[in-house]
């Protein structure tokens, strides 16, 4: 179901789309911005047409919570994450299930792919990270470092680093090549919940219950700027494709748009009722959604 949101100024709520009976998790537009795909507590993943705010495929398989959607950028693959310690790997164009890869001892609760498709990243609470080759579902290696939980990953843009984020309140930068740790960041007071690359690479926001963003500069580890503003947790962060803002969902019920070369918000979206718990924008950078407690994902759309 979808119903239109009333205009304001700036980004503006387009549509809602409803069907998930329980928080919706995670979510993330293919490599053309032509399907969406969501995460949810209900065991299931959605397919969306965000055009027609249409569900067009329910994906039925993980047999408990659905915590996070990668798609291949091939459009060959749609990978899920879930609580019952497994990822799935579906054919997007059929729904069908083609591989089940388990290792994790704990929920599966992020996942990456990298930008050539050759390498799958899985973050568990079981404290590690677990490289897959996406193709074969071959396990590659598995990265151990963090002293608690993992609650985030996500791949540099040429896929050589990988980022992490854990409840031990650190993030790591992690050599692709060869699994060693390269660097460990430190500033959140809290856990550190949510992690992105910026598209050229050139910085990395960080997320955590303390409730703030943090950039850091990923060849030397030095903090550049604290981003606040939020009432509560950050869930989840992501680069627009310009790289000119950065979106973040909140406990706080919000989505707030950044400028991330500096400290201002230039943005608050409401509309949600509960937690915000995922963020993406859609490859032409027009197209906003956010995924919530109350089991909705909205769509926002640019002024420009």
């Amino acid at each position: 179901m979808w119903s239109k949101e009333k205009a304001d100024s700036g980004w503006t709520g387009l549509t809602v789309l409803e069907g998930h009976t329980h928080w919706v998790r995670g979510v993330a537009f293919n490599p053309d911005g032509t399907l969406l795909a969501s995460a949810s507590v209900d065991s299931a993943v959605r397919i969306w047409d965000p055009v027609f705010g249409r569900c067009t495929k329910t994906l039925k398989g993980h047999t408990d919570a659905v915590m996070a959607v990668a798609f291949s950028p091939h459009h060959k693959l749609l990978a899920s994450a879930g609580w019952d310690n497994t990822i799935r790997l579906w054919d997007p164009a059929s729904g069908v299930c083609v591989q089940t890869l388990e290792g994790h001892t704990g929920w599966v609760v992020g996942l990456a792919i990298g930008f050539d498709g050759k390498m799958m990243a899985s973050a568990s609470a079981d404290g590690t990270i677990r490289l897959w080759d996406p193709t074969t579902g071959r396990h590659i290696t598995t990265l151990d470092g963090h002293s608690d939980e993992l609650y985030a990953i996500a791949f540099s843009p040429d896929a050589k680093t990988l980022a992490s984020v854990s409840a031990d309140r650190s993030a790591r930068l992690w050599d692709t090549s060869n699994g060693d740790c390269r660097m460990v960041l430190k500033g959140h007071r809290g856990w550190a919940t949510a992690v992105a690359y910026s598209p050229d690479g050139s910085i990395v926001a960080t997320g955590g219950a303390d409730k703030t963003i943090r950039i850091w500069d990923p060849t030397n580890g030095k903090e550049l700027r604290v981003l606040e503003g939020h009432q509560g947790g950050v869930n989840a962060i992501a680069f627009s494709p310009t790289q000119r803002l950065l979106a973040s969902a909140g406990a706080d019920h919000t989505v707030r748009l950044w400028d991330p070369t500096s400290d201002k918000c230039i943005k608050v979206l409401e509309g949600h009722s509960m937690a915000v718990w995922g963020v993406a924008f859609n490859p032409a950078g027009k197209l906003l959604v956010s995924a919530s407690a109350d089991k909705s994902l909205r769509l926002w759309v640019s002024p420009k």
